[in-house]
Protein backbone atom coordinates (compact mmCIF):
# COMPACT_ATOMS: atom_id res chain seq x y z
CA UNK A 1 0.00 0.00 0.00
CA UNK A 2 0.90 3.61 -0.25
CA UNK A 3 1.08 4.89 3.10
CA UNK A 4 1.99 7.75 5.05
CA UNK A 5 3.58 7.43 8.73
CA UNK A 6 3.29 10.58 11.00
CA UNK A 7 5.35 10.15 14.30
CA UNK A 8 8.85 8.74 14.57
CA UNK A 9 8.97 8.64 18.44
CA UNK A 10 10.22 5.53 20.11
CA UNK A 11 7.44 3.37 18.57
CA UNK A 12 6.66 4.92 16.09
CA UNK A 13 10.42 4.43 14.01
CA UNK A 14 9.98 0.80 14.38
CA UNK A 15 6.95 0.61 13.03
CA UNK A 16 7.60 2.45 10.16
CA UNK A 17 10.35 0.36 9.41
CA UNK A 18 8.31 -2.78 9.48
CA UNK A 19 6.18 -1.57 6.89
CA UNK A 20 8.83 -0.92 4.70
CA UNK A 21 10.35 -4.49 5.26
CA UNK A 22 6.67 -5.57 4.31
CA UNK A 23 7.17 -4.05 0.67
CA UNK A 24 5.02 -1.27 1.48
CA UNK A 25 5.45 2.33 0.05
CA UNK A 26 5.97 4.60 2.95
CA UNK A 27 6.48 8.37 3.35
CA UNK A 28 7.26 9.73 6.78
CA UNK A 29 6.75 12.95 8.77
CA UNK A 30 7.97 13.90 12.05
CA UNK A 31 7.57 17.22 13.54
CA UNK A 32 11.45 16.87 14.75
CA UNK A 33 13.25 17.00 12.23
CA UNK A 34 16.51 14.51 11.67
CA UNK A 35 14.41 11.24 13.26
CA UNK A 36 13.19 10.27 8.98
CA UNK A 37 16.76 9.86 8.19
CA UNK A 38 17.49 6.05 9.25
CA UNK A 39 14.02 5.51 7.52
CA UNK A 40 14.99 7.44 4.29
CA UNK A 41 18.14 5.21 3.89
CA UNK A 42 15.85 2.15 4.08
CA UNK A 43 13.27 3.25 1.23
CA UNK A 44 11.26 5.67 3.36
CA UNK A 45 9.85 9.20 1.30
CA UNK A 46 10.57 11.92 3.46
CA UNK A 47 7.61 14.53 4.21
CA UNK A 48 8.12 18.59 4.16
CA UNK A 49 4.77 18.83 5.62
CA UNK A 50 2.27 16.54 7.08
CA UNK A 51 -0.25 17.05 3.97
CA UNK A 52 2.50 15.96 1.79
CA UNK A 53 2.30 11.92 4.00
CA UNK A 54 -1.67 11.95 3.38
CA UNK A 55 -1.24 11.45 -0.23
CA UNK A 56 -1.52 7.71 -0.53
CA UNK A 57 -4.46 5.00 0.88
CA UNK A 58 -4.23 5.46 3.92
CA UNK A 59 -1.69 7.37 6.57
CA UNK A 60 -0.84 5.69 9.67
CA UNK A 61 -0.28 8.52 13.02
CA UNK A 62 1.79 7.30 15.93
CA UNK A 63 1.91 10.66 18.45
CA UNK A 64 2.10 11.67 22.06
CA UNK A 65 -0.94 12.60 23.21
CA UNK A 66 -4.22 14.30 22.37
CA UNK A 67 -2.78 17.75 21.79
CA UNK A 68 0.13 16.40 19.35
CA UNK A 69 -3.15 14.42 17.50
CA UNK A 70 -5.11 17.50 17.54
CA UNK A 71 -2.13 19.50 16.51
CA UNK A 72 -1.61 16.80 13.41
CA UNK A 73 -4.89 15.98 12.68
CA UNK A 74 -7.08 19.79 12.45
CA UNK A 75 -4.03 22.13 12.01
CA UNK A 76 -3.45 23.89 8.67
CA UNK A 77 -3.18 21.67 6.19
CA UNK A 78 -3.34 19.11 8.42
CA UNK A 79 -5.16 15.24 7.46
CA UNK A 80 -8.29 16.11 7.18
CA UNK A 81 -8.08 18.67 4.95
CA UNK A 82 -5.56 16.56 3.04
CA UNK A 83 -6.44 13.22 2.99
CA UNK A 84 -8.37 11.55 -0.32
CA UNK A 85 -12.08 10.85 -0.21
CA UNK A 86 -12.32 7.38 0.77
CA UNK A 87 -8.69 7.40 2.59
CA UNK A 88 -8.00 6.07 5.86
CA UNK A 89 -6.82 7.31 9.14
CA UNK A 90 -4.89 4.63 11.04
CA UNK A 91 -4.74 6.31 14.48
CA UNK A 92 -2.72 4.30 16.71
CA UNK A 93 -2.08 6.55 19.21
CA UNK A 94 -3.22 5.78 23.02
CA UNK A 95 -5.77 8.45 23.30
CA UNK A 96 -8.85 10.25 24.84
CA UNK A 97 -12.18 8.57 24.26
CA UNK A 98 -13.31 11.77 23.60
CA UNK A 99 -11.11 12.92 21.11
CA UNK A 100 -11.73 9.02 19.17
CA UNK A 101 -15.06 9.61 18.98
CA UNK A 102 -14.15 13.23 17.55
CA UNK A 103 -12.20 11.84 14.73
CA UNK A 104 -14.53 9.89 13.55
CA UNK A 105 -17.23 12.21 13.23
CA UNK A 106 -14.51 14.63 11.39
CA UNK A 107 -13.78 12.11 8.78
CA UNK A 108 -16.84 10.56 8.46
CA UNK A 109 -18.03 14.39 7.52
CA UNK A 110 -15.03 14.96 5.33
CA UNK A 111 -16.05 11.50 3.43
CA UNK A 112 -12.76 9.66 4.84
CA UNK A 113 -12.64 6.31 6.99
CA UNK A 114 -11.26 6.25 10.77
CA UNK A 115 -9.98 3.47 11.88
CA UNK A 116 -8.54 3.42 15.75
CA UNK A 117 -5.88 0.78 16.68
CA UNK A 118 -3.65 1.24 19.71
CA UNK A 119 -1.11 -1.34 20.52
CA UNK A 120 0.21 -3.00 23.22
CA UNK A 121 4.15 -3.58 23.78
CA UNK A 122 7.68 -1.47 24.25
CA UNK A 123 9.66 0.02 21.63
CA UNK A 124 11.68 -3.30 21.72
CA UNK A 125 8.34 -5.03 20.69
CA UNK A 126 7.80 -2.66 18.11
CA UNK A 127 10.60 -2.76 16.31
CA UNK A 128 10.75 -6.89 15.71
CA UNK A 129 7.03 -6.11 14.28
CA UNK A 130 4.98 -8.39 17.85
CA UNK A 131 2.80 -5.68 18.48
CA UNK A 132 -0.77 -6.95 19.95
CA UNK A 133 -3.29 -4.35 18.37
CA UNK A 134 -6.46 -3.26 19.26
CA UNK A 135 -8.61 -2.33 16.07
CA UNK A 136 -12.11 -0.65 15.80
CA UNK A 137 -13.72 1.22 13.37
CA UNK A 138 -15.99 0.29 9.92
CA UNK A 139 -15.33 -3.66 8.91
CA UNK A 140 -14.83 -2.72 5.31
CA UNK A 141 -11.51 0.13 6.58
CA UNK A 142 -10.59 -2.39 9.43
CA UNK A 143 -10.39 -5.02 6.82
CA UNK A 144 -8.16 -2.34 4.33
CA UNK A 145 -5.87 -1.82 6.96
CA UNK A 146 -4.89 -5.24 7.32
CA UNK A 147 -1.98 -5.68 5.48
CA UNK A 148 -0.59 -2.47 7.40
CA UNK A 149 -1.60 -4.44 11.03
CA UNK A 150 -0.26 -7.56 9.65
CA UNK A 151 3.53 -5.94 9.04
CA UNK A 152 3.42 -4.28 12.46
CA UNK A 153 2.31 -6.76 14.78
CA UNK A 154 1.69 -10.14 15.45
CA UNK A 155 -1.98 -10.03 16.61
CA UNK A 156 -4.91 -7.83 15.68
CA UNK A 157 -7.87 -8.08 18.07
CA UNK A 158 -10.79 -6.31 16.10
CA UNK A 159 -13.72 -5.43 18.51
CA UNK A 160 -16.69 -3.71 16.54
CA UNK A 161 -17.44 -0.81 14.85
CA UNK A 162 -17.56 2.02 17.28
CA UNK A 163 -13.32 3.30 16.92
CA UNK A 164 -13.54 4.67 20.63
CA UNK A 165 -13.90 0.92 21.91
CA UNK A 166 -9.99 0.33 20.98
CA UNK A 167 -8.83 3.64 22.74
CA UNK A 168 -11.08 2.47 25.88
CA UNK A 169 -9.61 -0.97 25.72
CA UNK A 170 -5.85 0.24 25.51
CA UNK A 171 -6.41 2.86 28.17
CA UNK A 172 -7.92 -0.32 30.37
CA UNK A 173 -4.89 -2.58 29.58
CA UNK A 174 -2.11 0.30 30.87
CA UNK A 175 -4.45 0.44 34.07
CA UNK A 176 -3.77 -2.87 34.54
CA UNK A 177 -0.18 -2.38 34.00
CA UNK A 178 -0.15 -0.11 36.07
CA UNK A 179 -1.80 -1.40 38.88
CA UNK A 180 0.49 -4.27 38.49
CA UNK A 181 3.48 -2.17 38.78
CA UNK A 182 2.30 -1.08 41.82
CA UNK A 183 1.77 -3.79 43.36
CA UNK A 184 5.29 -5.33 42.38
CA UNK A 185 6.88 -2.13 44.06
CA UNK A 186 4.54 -2.14 47.30
CA UNK A 187 5.14 -6.56 47.71
CA UNK A 188 9.18 -5.88 46.97
CA UNK A 189 9.47 -2.82 49.42
CA UNK A 190 7.57 -5.29 52.19
CA UNK A 191 9.95 -8.13 51.34
CA UNK A 192 12.93 -6.22 50.91
CA UNK A 193 12.81 -4.20 53.86
CA UNK A 194 12.89 -7.68 55.75
CA UNK A 195 15.80 -8.61 53.96
CA UNK A 196 14.61 -10.89 51.03
CA UNK A 197 16.39 -10.67 48.01
CA UNK A 198 14.48 -8.74 45.61
CA UNK A 199 15.97 -11.24 42.74
CA UNK A 200 15.45 -14.37 44.03
CA UNK A 201 11.89 -13.27 45.33
CA UNK A 202 11.08 -12.21 41.37
CA UNK A 203 12.38 -15.21 40.33
CA UNK A 204 10.00 -17.19 42.99
CA UNK A 205 6.81 -15.25 41.99
CA UNK A 206 7.41 -15.14 37.98
CA UNK A 207 8.27 -19.15 38.30
CA UNK A 208 4.73 -19.91 40.24
CA UNK A 209 2.03 -17.08 40.35
CA UNK A 210 2.68 -14.79 37.75
CA UNK A 211 4.48 -16.33 34.64
CA UNK A 212 3.27 -13.40 32.58
CA UNK A 213 5.74 -11.55 30.85
CA UNK A 214 4.67 -7.93 32.67
CA UNK A 215 5.57 -9.16 35.63
CA UNK A 216 9.12 -10.36 34.82
CA UNK A 217 9.30 -6.82 32.59
CA UNK A 218 8.59 -4.37 35.41
CA UNK A 219 9.68 -7.03 37.98
CA UNK A 220 13.27 -7.12 36.62
CA UNK A 221 13.35 -2.97 36.71
CA UNK A 222 12.40 -2.61 39.92
CA UNK A 223 14.10 -5.21 41.29
CA UNK A 224 17.28 -3.35 39.54
CA UNK A 225 16.03 -0.04 40.46
CA UNK A 226 16.46 1.04 36.60
CA UNK A 227 14.41 3.15 35.02
CA UNK A 228 16.35 5.45 32.39
CA UNK A 229 16.51 4.80 29.56
CA UNK A 230 12.49 5.45 29.52
CA UNK A 231 10.62 2.57 27.49
CA UNK A 232 7.23 4.04 28.24
CA UNK A 233 8.27 7.44 29.84
CA UNK A 234 6.49 8.55 33.25
CA UNK A 235 4.62 11.58 31.82
CA UNK A 236 2.93 9.36 29.32
CA UNK A 237 1.79 6.75 31.80
CA UNK A 238 0.67 9.84 33.89
CA UNK A 239 -1.31 10.92 31.18
CA UNK A 240 -3.07 7.40 30.49
CA UNK A 241 -4.25 6.91 33.93
CA UNK A 242 -5.90 10.35 33.56
CA UNK A 243 -7.33 9.80 30.74
CA UNK A 244 -8.25 6.42 32.33
CA UNK A 245 -10.58 8.17 34.88
CA UNK A 246 -11.98 10.99 32.28
CA UNK A 247 -13.12 7.99 30.72
CA UNK A 248 -14.68 6.63 33.87
CA UNK A 249 -16.03 9.64 34.71
CA UNK A 250 -17.96 10.48 31.73
CA UNK A 251 -19.36 6.65 31.94
CA UNK A 252 -20.02 6.80 35.66
CA UNK A 253 -17.66 3.90 36.84
CA UNK A 254 -15.87 4.24 40.04
CA UNK A 255 -12.23 3.35 39.71
CA UNK A 256 -10.41 3.63 43.54
CA UNK A 257 -7.31 2.17 42.47
CA UNK A 258 -7.00 4.43 39.02
CA UNK A 259 -7.59 7.31 41.65
CA UNK A 260 -4.33 6.06 43.41
CA UNK A 261 -2.24 5.39 40.62
CA UNK A 262 -3.08 8.78 39.31
CA UNK A 263 -1.58 10.31 42.70
CA UNK A 264 1.52 7.98 42.38
CA UNK A 265 2.28 9.13 38.90
CA UNK A 266 2.24 12.45 39.91
CA UNK A 267 4.57 12.23 43.17
CA UNK A 268 7.34 10.82 40.90
CA UNK A 269 6.72 13.83 38.25
CA UNK A 270 6.63 16.47 41.62
CA UNK A 271 10.04 14.67 42.54
CA UNK A 272 11.81 15.01 39.44
CA UNK A 273 10.82 11.80 37.72
CA UNK A 274 10.25 13.44 34.54
CA UNK A 275 12.57 11.13 32.68
CA UNK A 276 12.55 7.82 33.83
CA UNK A 277 10.38 4.86 33.04
CA UNK A 278 6.40 4.89 34.21
CA UNK A 279 7.73 1.80 36.33
CA UNK A 280 9.25 4.65 38.52
CA UNK A 281 6.09 4.54 40.43
CA UNK A 282 6.99 0.66 41.71
CA UNK A 283 10.41 2.57 43.89
CA UNK A 284 7.67 4.46 45.41
CA UNK A 285 7.17 2.01 48.21
CA UNK A 286 10.50 1.51 49.07
CA UNK A 287 11.17 5.07 49.38
CA UNK A 288 7.96 5.54 51.82
CA UNK A 289 9.53 2.27 53.74
CA UNK A 290 12.85 4.00 53.65
CA UNK A 291 15.22 2.15 51.12
CA UNK A 292 15.72 4.58 49.23
CA UNK A 293 15.94 8.75 48.88
CA UNK A 294 13.84 9.24 45.77
CA UNK A 295 13.20 7.29 42.51
CA UNK A 296 16.49 6.72 40.29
Amino acid sequence: MKVGFIGLGHMGAGMAANLLRAGHQVTVYNRTLGKERALVEQGARAAGRVADACQGEAVVTMLADDRAVEGVVFGDQGVIGSLGPRAIHLSMSTISVALSESLARAHAKAGQRFVAAPVFGRPDVAAAGKLFIVAAGAPDAVTACSPLLEAMGQKTFSIGAEAQAANLVKLSGNFLLASVIEGLGEAMALVGKAGVDRHQYLELLTSTLFTAPVYKTYGGLIAEGKFEPAGFAAPLGYKDIRLTLAAADSLRVPMPVASLLRDRFLTLLAQGGEALDWSGIGQLAARDAGQVDRPR
